[in-house]
């Protein structure tokens, strides 16, 4: 079909449900740790790159075992059904029911869903270094263009799918469910990615008999492991200068070993070599699903709709889908009109230092993002912030001798920091009437002092505000202060706050969307008096003074406790774009390197190095998330740029030194040759017979 295997569609069918599975589910697992198991931020990035370099490590055991053994057809087919079970397992793991919807609770959630990740790791992973050369093995000898477009069409079909996964599952886990209490609906996001893996099974059992189905050979990695350890033991063996030197160390195994596995051996070593430095590379362009998602939930998401936070990674898959095409189709061949010799290492070493470029970006993102953040008081300091909530202006003073601040009506100071041993009492003057209120104020916490006066006297309230950080993954906090003349009953859409005496204050609660509008209605008395919230934002906390009532209308005074988020997330785009354009050339260009520089019996092999560096890449995060004490995460991205930046150049050293070879020409000299020495034994055993 236009040249290429009518197989190869159903693999690249197959690629694209399986990778909207994986990606679906990766993307909302760094805020499912975080939200639904609550576990810090640094502890979920922690297993989320734990888990992501497992799914890493275990290709080895797929190329194994497909190499050896089941051969590539059955390795994909056994391990894509641990794989499916494994997204289920993850579903019914997320359900908050198990434990009554309590969420003291979780240790049946957590364990199901490690169980559930633990089996993804194993299925994709698995068939990870088998697909992709699968795929490849459907071609003949005299179709490398073609089996290079495919490779390019492959890479397309996984950012396919990772595209509308990463679109799709966090809208489903933003949306709300359960039985006993409503929250983000984790079963649904892993549910779609589970029931997509199991349509990807089906997909791949349904081409079975149009597969051209490489047999295994035996062990080969065991075999190249015997030959390295071999040339080794033998090099020290005879390490005195009586014996002769040999071209390649590896030279000392043809006292055992033949000359073909010695020379794809050396084939196999030349390119696991050059991959030594690329795990950096991979340990910058994973953090998208850990580190720049935790990012944008503390960005402004509102594109006229809203973006999930999770659901920005959505930008690279998108740019992949248009990238792609675009190089191969007209930035390559432009390049190659005007003679450039652009080698597939070159293109990486371009990709990595564009990598690093794009971690720059994040760190320049992430300072503009912490001058939004609050400041809240060290261990001896305490803040205070005055609400005027009545109709004049009043001055309030500072005692001792700390200084005094004018309030107009309906006004506010926001956060004044002192030293929470020297400030003793508030002095408060409204017309002719004055208060003193005393303080009693602890280090490290904020208070609010709300007050208003009439004809006769003035009426403060000191509140405990029990708020020492900005609400965490985006959230937005709402609490109601009464300042009408009656007790009232406090409801803000299906959230009940309950009875509230005059100038009392209600607890911190929760916004469930932000980005929505609410009915806030005051009982009172035989009177109820309603109006429309405004959309409050992600990431801030009000105070909201429920003031008058006038013909069922009720008025309300908004006081902004922290600032919503304010920095758009529009500005990780730069960031994503250079990480997706490093990508193209480093990731895409691997994929085909790996295979084109690999023997014929050891594809699925240097597949599995290739993604060995993924994991170790992921290693490398894992092990800054948990021994840093680097306190500002833009310090963080700085470092990880850097690093890169310097990989980047040792690699771009090591592969000037490469030389391309072709292994098929390779491994037909040896054909030939071990032809011409067979002819010759016939010859040799037909004379002696004669004689």
């Amino acid at each position: 079909c236009f040249g290429f295997p009518l197989s190869i569609f159903f693999i690249v069918i197959n690629e694209f449900c399986e990778r909207f599975s994986y990606y679906g589910m990766k993307a909302v697992l760094t805020l499912y740790f975080t939200r639904f198991l609550r576990w810090e931020d640094n502890f979920a990035t922690a297993i989320y790159h734990t888990f992501v370099a497992l799914c890493y490590l275990t290709p080895i055991l797929g190329a194994i075992i497909a190499d050896s053994w089941l051969g590539k057809f059955k390795t994909i087919l056994y391990l894509s059904i641990v794989y499916a079970i494994g997204q289920a397992v993850l579903s019914v793991g997320s359900i908050s029911e198990l434990t009554g919807g309590s969420a003291n609770n979780l240790a049946p959630n957590i364990a199901l869903s490690m169980i559930g990740l633990i089996l993804i790791a194993l299925g994709t992973g698995g068939i990870k270094p088998c697909v992709s050369a699968f795929g490849g093995d459907q071609f003949e000898e005299n179709q490398e263009r073609q089996r290079g477009t495919f490779f390019s069409l492959f890479y397309l079909s996984i950012n396919a799918g990772s595209l509308l996964s990463t679109l799709i599952t966090p809208t489903l886990r933003a949306s709300e469910c359960g039985i006993h209490t409503k929250q983000e609906c984790y079963p649904l996001a892993f549910g779609v990615p589970a029931v997509l893996m199991a349509v990807a099974l089906v997909v791949f059992i349904i081409g079975s008999r149009m597969y051209k189905k490489v047999k295994p050979r035996g062990n080969i990695m065991l075999e190249v492991s015997k030959c390295v350890g071999f040339a080794i033991k033998n090099r020290f063996r005879h390490r005195s200068k009586e014996f002769p030197k040999r071209e390649h160390w590896l030279d000392w195994a043809s006292d055992k070993y033949d000359k073909r596995l010695i020379a794809q051996t050396k084939m196999v070593l030349r390119v696991l070599f050059l991959y030594i430095p690329l795990p950096m590379f991979w340990a910058v362009f994973d953090q998208q699903g850990s580190r720049w998602t935790l990012q944008a939930t503390a960005m402004n998401g509102d594109f006229g709709f809203q973006i999930q936070p999770d659901q920005m990674q959505i930008v690279n898959p998108i740019l992949i889908v248009i990238m792609v095409p675009v190089v191969d189709s007209l930035v390559y061949p432009l390049i190659k009109k005007c003679k450039l010799n652009f080698t597939p290492l070159k293109k990486m070493t371009v990709g990595m230092f564009l990598g690093s470029l794009a971690f720059v970006a994040a760190a320049l993102v992430q300072v503009q993002i912490d001058k939004t953040y609050p400041v809240f008081p060290a261990a001896w300091q305490a803040q205070i912030k005055l609400i005027n909530v009545g109709e004049s202006p009043a001055t309030v003073e500072f005692q001792p001798q700390l200084g005094n601040v004018s309030i107009a009506p309906k006004k506010e100071t926001g956060y004044l920091t002192f030293n929470a041993s020297e400030l003793q009492s508030l002095h408060i003057t409204a017309a002719l009437l004055n208060k003193t209120e005393p303080l009693d104020l602890q280090g490290e916490e904020r208070y609010t002092l709300a007050f208003k006066w009439d004809t006769t006297n003035i009426s403060s309230n000191l509140i405990w505000d029990n708020m020492t950080s900005k609400p965490e993954d985006g959230k937005s906090l709402v609490r109601f202060i009464n300042n009408l003349p009656f007790t009232a009953n406090v409801t803000m859409g299906d959230t009940n706050f309950g009875e509230l005496d005059p100038l009392s204050v209600t607890n911190y609660t929760v916004v469930p969307k932000p980005d929505g509008s609410y009915t806030i209605n005051a009982s009172m008395l035989q009177t109820a008096c309603t109006t429309v919230s405004k959309k409050f934002g992600y990431g801030s906390v009000y105070t909201i003074s429920l003031d008058y009532c006038n013909e069922n209308a009720l008025s309300i005074t908004y006081f902004e406790d922290i600032a919503p988020n304010t920095v758009h997330m529009a500005w990780q785009i730069p960031q994503y774009f250079l990480l997706t354009c490093a990508e193209v050339l480093f990731s895409v260009t691997g994929l085909e390197f790996s295979y084109s520089q690999a023997p014929s019996n050891m594809k699925s092999v240097l597949q599995a190095g290739w993604l060995l560096t993924v994991a170790v890449g992921n290693i490398i995060v894992l092990i800054v998330a948990g021994a840093s004490t680097i306190e500002k995460q833009w310090a963080e991205y700085v470092l990880f740029a850097a690093l890169l930046l310097l990989v980047c150049i040792i690699f771009a050293i090591m592969a000037s030194f490469y030389t391309y070879i072709d292994p098929n020409e390779i491994e037909a000299q040896f054909s030939k040759e071990e032809k011409k020495d067979q002819d010759d034994n016939e010859k040799e055993a037909e004379l002696d017979s004669r004689m």
